[in-house]
């Protein structure tokens, strides 16, 4: 009896060493499964997530009621496109607007699409305030935003990086100074429609928005007949402890933009615009095939339900408090190493003195993922359900790196 030779499978680094485009970093791990704040690796070792797919996973790994969803809505009805109805959409959209004020909500895929339509929006306020197309249409962004890498986000990102191959890049961007009202006070002219910033910059740095600052914009806005836009794509649904980041300032912008954790896992984007400015967008004017299909707003009802009956942002705002000593406290520890850390909630960015790669890989290999940003930070985006125990343990993680690196 013959036997067949036994076929020899490639492993998914030589996959995608063949066959996925290189425009990432080779990927250091091969993840297989995950369960709450938990990771395992193809090898079988298990790691902290406190990258939380940059994010993405509000709700941690596999929480019960999101696969739930999930797999019902799979199970009945998985998309339609925008040419139709779906109830799921009408009541996400009715529950958003219920966090964000009186106004409407359009579906997208990403946070991309959701600034995208953002910047739409201005160049539409922007005919209504001057008259006439393609004259007022300027927007003012900060320096070191990251608003995504389509050609509007790419433009209204001055980031080297991020730009550099691209260019020639759209016009009509000014930048100021983060927190500095002076600065986008002085760009203010007759052809500016509108100010769109980050309430957190998140891949810029972790830097915050200060509520003096973003009520100034706010006072500029109505002073000058623009529209405030926020990017609240990483920053919001609960990561800051509130709803929206930019709560915690008490201010109302015109329009925002979201993504990441809304969907728990599932790519989904929106965007929310404030009712006497949501009448720019007319039929065709915008759309979207897969923006709010029943499996991502389905996705999307199940986080919102466990960030409301779980009580994550009050839990994240409670539990934020001691972890950030913890690591400030780490910071007095280790000077040489490390400068201080900024942030709101479960969005923490830790400032390093030197290059931050080699403190990721470490990171890595001593059981903690998070991902690095701009200017020497480490951010650690946790879950918004992630344990106090869980906190304590990535502390006691990143003490016995910054140890062994003295």
């Amino acid at each position: 009896m013959s036997t067949l030779p036994e076929i020899t499978r490639p492993s998914t680094a030589e996959l995608y060493d063949a066959y996925v485009l290189k425009n990432y970093g080779r990927p250091a791990l091969t993840l297989v499964r995950g369960e709450g704040t938990r990771v395992w690796d193809d090898t079988g070792r298990r790691f902290l997530d406190f990258s939380s797919g940059i994010a993405v996973n509000a709700l941690g790994h596999a929480h019960p009621h999101w696969v739930a969803a999930v797999q019902a809505q799979a199970a009945q009805l998985a998309h339609t496109s925008n040419l139709f109805r779906n109830p799921l959409q009408g009541e996400l959209a009715r529950r958003l607007v219920g966090y964000a004020g009186p106004g409407r909500v359009f579906f997208c895929n990403s946070g991309a699409e959701a600034n995208e339509g953002l910047l739409k929006l201005a160049r539409l306020h922007g005919i209504r305030k001057s008259g006439v197309e393609g004259k007022c249409y300027k927007v003012l962004c900060a320096k070191s935003a990251f608003h995504g890498r389509t050609f509007g986000g790419m433009s209204a990102t001055p980031q080297e990086k991020v730009q550099k191959g691209f260019r020639p890049l759209l016009d009509g961007f000014a930048f100021g100074e983060l927190n500095n009202l002076a600065s986008f006070e002085a760009l203010i002219d007759a052809d500016t429609a509108a100010i769109f910033v980050e309430t957190i910059q998140g891949e810029g740095g972790v830097h915050p928005a200060t509520p003096e600052f973003l009520l100034g914009l706010r006072a500029l806005c109505n002073q000058h007949n623009l529209l405030l836009i926020l990017d609240e794509v990483q920053c919001g649904i609960g990561r800051s402890g509130r709803f929206y980041a930019f709560d915690h300032a008490g201010v109302r912008p015109d329009a925002i933009g979201m993504a990441k954790g809304l969907g728990g896992g599932f790519p989904i984007g929106a965007i929310w615009i404030g009712e006497g400015t949501c009448d720019l967008f007319q039929p065709g004017m915008h759309g979207t095939t897969f923006g709010g299909t029943p499996l991502a707003c389905a996705a999307a009802l199940a986080t919102l339900d466990v960030i409301e009956r779980e009580k994550l942002c009050e839990h994240v705002s409670r539990a934020s408090g001691p972890w950030h000593a913890a690591l400030r406290a780490l910071a007095a520890e280790f000077p040489a190493q490390l400068t201080g850390m900024r942030g709101l909630g479960f969005m923490v960015g830790l400032q390093f003195t030197s290059d931050v790669v080699p403190y990721v890989a470490a990171l890595r290999e001593a059981g903690l993922l998070a991902p690095l940003a701009g200017g020497n930070v480490v951010r650690f985006l946790p879950p918004l359900n992630t344990s106090v125990d869980d906190l304590d343990e990535s502390v006691r993680i990143l003490r016995s790196v910054l140890a062994a690196k003295a």
